[in-house]
């Protein structure tokens, strides 16, 4: 019964962004709403400009959908359920306020860093308030061991910096065409395999119900593509997985199964530290993509590379949460 539910949550999933798509891709196209692409960025970048972007819009719509349908066909939404959709439409929201003022109001930088900050951490201490009211454990299981520290009061600072940190990291890797859909469809999937090992079905359907929404996605997605996500759904998955991993109680794991994430916040830290300190780069460009970009890779192979290296990461997340 419940591998049905899996099968058909991904299908629903995907089926409601790839019917969504031809509406909405026309739409965003008729109202203008087409991706800036700033001059700093790779040239070969400059044709993308004007596709049209915001398309995190069908994936909000497709992962709340399809989360609370399924979810009700299996044994009815629970409180963790409604906290993800919280979550995930909180940064959603935040995300199309910096798209619309890019798109509409002509500004290319979007919000303002302090303003996305803040409204980033609104919705991380919503998140832990309704978290803490579920009376859930503010405890931190460390990988490879039976071990837990419990942080008190400080579990909030951590919840904070985990939502704020992956929805940004997210953020950083939607660069190049699929990129993101493709590695968050990998890293929802390592989290629905660890959900269903400890037997949390709801958050094993809320995860496969995003696999199916980014892969829908992935269709109009892919090189080149047709549509970008825009901050509206990379922000968006950013903090529903940083959110997942704690309802699963497998939070350090995400450094593993968002491995790719990670390690395109790094570089783009290792770059600015590096050129704050020494006046050189590490790298000819970051986040990391752009720099296999600018050494001669073609976009598709580095989307793909960086897939395969997702997919190797949550394949060890799995094993670490499941079988050590």
């Amino acid at each position: 019964m419940l591998e049905q539910v899996i099968f058909f949550t991904i299908m629903m999933g995907f089926l409601i962004t790839v019917l969504l798509s031809p509406i909405f891709i026309p739409f965003l196209r008729r109202l203008k709403f087409g991706q800036s692409i700033r001059e700093e960025g790779p040239k070969s970048h400059q044709k993308k400009s004007g596709t049209p972007t915001m398309g995190g819009i069908m994936i909000l719509l497709s992962i709340i959908i399809t989360s609370l349908v399924m979810a009700s066909k299996f044994a009815g939404p629970t409180s963790r359920t409604y906290m993800l959709i919280i979550v995930t439409a909180g940064f959603g929201l935040l995300g199309f306020l910096d798209d619309f003022i890019k798109v509409a109001m002509k500004r290319n930088l979007g919000l303002t860093s302090k303003q996305k900050l803040l409204g980033q951490i609104i919705i991380s201490v919503i998140f832990y308030l309704l978290y803490r009211r579920n009376e859930m454990p503010s405890e931190l299981g460390l990988p490879f061991t039976d071990y837990s520290i419990d942080l008190g009061w400080f579990y909030l600072v951590f919840v904070i910096f985990w939502l704020v940190g992956f929805s940004n990291a997210v953020n950083l890797t939607d660069g190049l065409d699929g990129l993101v859909s493709g590695t968050a469809a990998i890293a929802f999937g390592g989290y629905a395999v660890l959900a269903w090992s400890q037997s949390q079905f709801e958050l094993s359907i809320f995860s496969v119900a995003v696999v199916g929404a980014v892969l829908g996605f992935l269709v109009f997605n892919a090189h080149p593509a047709k549509v970008f996500m825009g901050d509206t759904g990379s922000l968006a998955l950013g903090g529903a997985i940083a959110a997942l991993s704690i309802l699963t109680g497998q939070e350090l794991l995400l450094l593993v199964i968002g491995g790719v994430f990670v390690i395109e916040t790094l570089s783009v830290i290792l770059q600015v530290i590096s050129f704050k300190t020494t006046g050189r780069r590490i790298f000819k460009m970051s986040p990391l993509h752009h720099h296999y970009e600018l050494s001669g890779w073609s976009e598709w192979r580095v989307v793909m590379t960086f897939w395969t290296v997702g997919l190797l990461f949550a394949i060890l997340g799995i094993y670490i949460g499941v079988w050590m």
